[in-house]
């Protein structure tokens, strides 16, 4: 028997993978991505950018139309829904992040549920769970091809490479596309990857997220019409390894028993709203803070000399000045300076009123950058280290190699289930929030997907702000 390639061997497991082979950790795992993407998605509703978003998204009409989240009776065509509601996911970088580096369930969860909401026969929670997983899994194998993928990203953002071929491979498992029609689908989402770095930190990102779902809900859809692409899209260079010089691709083998990606490497789970490399600074800053003042209680952090911050080299997230929302998520010295002014950071730590503060504008100015060789820009293995000098000559030091909410650190469930109650009400009312938390825990049992699309959509005449923080 000839030897498949690369794309026909990603094809098959795509096609041929089933519950049967989804694993306890792995259903864990994956409920709790779904949750955590739900919540941050509700939230994200209420950004500016969302709001751009279904403005231009509502001008388009279709046969078949599917539920915007949080907006009750308002529906969109597939692909704008998953668009929006990708947008949403992504749109204050809440959501959940993996290594090697990316953001897997916003470009996957969205299409999923608009597709579901369109098919003929609606799929089952167990079905979507499934999906949901061989578009985590595809992610997962695609940027183990690259030992440059493990790195923070410089060039381009990788949900918009990897996130997109997530999207057509889960959106293909729930159409039951066949082997070579999962490998058309795979060549036609290549074609719309990549997004480049220089959008960082701007309202254009959250955009990533939603094309990657809506183009990867395309793609499987073109294939299922008979479009074709190059089945070779995996193996060549001029592929999919246009996108990493050190493109090594290998097979994808599903027999039994199947090792899922999830199971060895957990996702992040970010506590406040910001780039994920902001955690570690955020925590070594508030430590620092909790030493400062427990030595002198009446401290004045106006008398702060100088804060060092030892972080990896990394051009976008330094941002000695933001002068917007989307840059100070993406700043190592505006979220060291809110937790040392605060003692934690929030949602609401990036609002214009907390961003002009003149505390924080002054102790920015007192802020040096570093980058110690022996930290590398990677997820993995990387630390932040903040000191603080006073004027009396005193100084103070911590060090966060991993936050909590980290994959070697993971949230607890209640946390988890903190956050997305704290996010959705924001939103929803509490019976739909508490009706979503009930139906992710028994997914796999649930007949079809009716209950969450209504939760997802359920009037809440009273909304609040949310300012949830799991930090201590």
């Amino acid at each position: 028997m000839l030897r498949k390639s690369v794309t026909e061997s990603f094809g098959a497991a795509i096609s041929c993978l089933s519950a049967a082979d989804l694993t306890d950790t792995v259903v864990r795992r994956s409920k709790r991505m779904m949750l955590d993407t739900l919540g941050v998605g509700l939230l994200g509703t209420k950004t500016s950018v969302f709001h751009k978003a279904l403005q231009y998204s509502m001008r388009y009409q279709a046969l078949e139309n599917s539920r915007v989240w949080g907006r009750p009776g308002l529906t969109l065509p597939p692909h704008h829904a998953s668009f929006v509601n990708g947008i949403a996911v992504h749109s204050m970088d809440f959501d959940d992040t993996w290594h090697p580096a990316t953001h897997p369930s916003g470009a996957v969860l969205p299409p999923l549920l608009a597709l579901a909401e369109t098919m003929p026969r609606r799929p089952s929670g167990l079905e979507l769970l499934l999906a949901f997983n061989v578009g985590i899994e595809v992610q997962g194998r695609l940027m183990r091809f690259s030992k440059e993928a493990r790195n923070i990203p410089k060039r381009f953002h990788p949900p918009s490479v990897v996130g997109v071929m997530g999207s057509a491979a889960a959106t293909a498992s729930l159409l039951g596309l066949t082997p070579g029609q999962c490998v058309e689908a795979l060549a036609i989402a290549a074609s719309s990857a990549g997004a480049p770095m220089a959008n960082a930190a701007t309202q254009t990102k959250p955009l990533h997220i939603g094309n990657a779902a809506r183009w990867g809900l395309e793609a499987s859809q073109l294939a299922l019409l008979g479009l074709q692409g190059n089945q070779q899209i995996l193996d060549m260079e001029s592929g999919f390894g246009v996108f990493y010089p050190d493109y090594s691709p290998e097979p994808l083998a599903h027999g039994a028993p199947f090792r899922w990606v999830l199971e060895d490497q957990e996702v992040a789970v970010k506590r406040f709203p910001a780039h994920l490399g902001m955690h570690w600074v955020a925590d070594a800053a508030a430590a620092v803070r909790a030493e400062l003042f427990s030595r002198r209680p009446e401290a004045d952090l106006g008398q702060v000399r100088r804060v060092v911050l030892r972080v990896p080299e990394s051009r976008y997230i330094n941002c000695p000045f933001p002068a917007t929302e989307h840059q100070a998520r993406h700043s190592f010295q505006f979220n060291a300076c809110t937790a040392l002014l605060d003692g934690q950071v929030t949602v609401g730590s990036f609002s214009r009123p907390q961003r002009d503060r003149q505390a924080l504008k002054d102790l920015l100015l007192k802020v040096q950058l570093e980058n110690p060789e022996d930290n590398p820009a990677n997820f993995d293995s990387m630390y932040c280290e903040v000191t603080v000098d006073t004027e009396q000559g005193e100084s103070f030091t911590a060090r966060c190699n991993t936050f909590y909410g980290h994959w070697r650190k993971p949230l607890t469930q209640q946390d988890l289930t903190k956050k997305f109650v704290g996010n959705a009400s924001a939103v929803l009312p509490l019976e739909a929030v508490e009706g979503i938390v009930s139906v992710i825990d028994n997914i796999e049992k649930m007949p079809d997907l009716s209950l969450l699309g209504s939760l997802l959509q359920m009037s809440n005449v009273e909304e609040s702000p949310v300012s949830v923080s799991l930090m201590n």
